[in-house]
């Protein structure tokens, strides 16, 4: 199994960027995709994550309506679309799977890591 993030770059504060997190080795239909994030010298956090079981996304409160999560079956792809970006936004961006359908803020939960596309933002 594996997992490629792609999207990242310098945005300018306000801005949108869209993350995408594409899978091979396994269908992304049966297992929960949770989107993380780490910024330099802090812990590892979890964004949303979306349910397969369920077909609900799971926000973290510091979304904020902010971001919005999306999957493709088809292409067997996942989406983080960020909008109002903020400085404190930035940081590396992970995509991860969490080997049943239910989701888990957790991240000792996920078992496959992407590795990981860099989010700046800043003016």
């Amino acid at each position: 199994a594996q997992l490629v993030e792609s999207g990242g770059g310098l945005v300018q504060p306000g801005g949108s960027l869209r993350l995408s997190c594409a899978a091979s080795g396994f269908s992304l239909s049966n297992y929960a995709i949770g989107w993380f994030r780490q910024a330099p010298g802090k812990e590892r956090e979890a964004i949303l994550c979306i349910n397969t079981s369920n077909g609900r996304t799971y926000y973290s409160d510091f979304v904020e309506g902010r971001f919005t999560g999306s999957r493709d079956n088809f292409k067997n792809t996942v989406h983080l679309q960020m909008n109002s970006l903020k400085p404190e936004d930035t940081a590396v961006y992970y995509c991860a799977r969490r080997p049943i359908s239910w989701c888990s803020p957790n991240v000792g939960n996920y078992d496959y890591w992407g590795q990981g596309t860099q989010v700046t933002v800043s003016s």
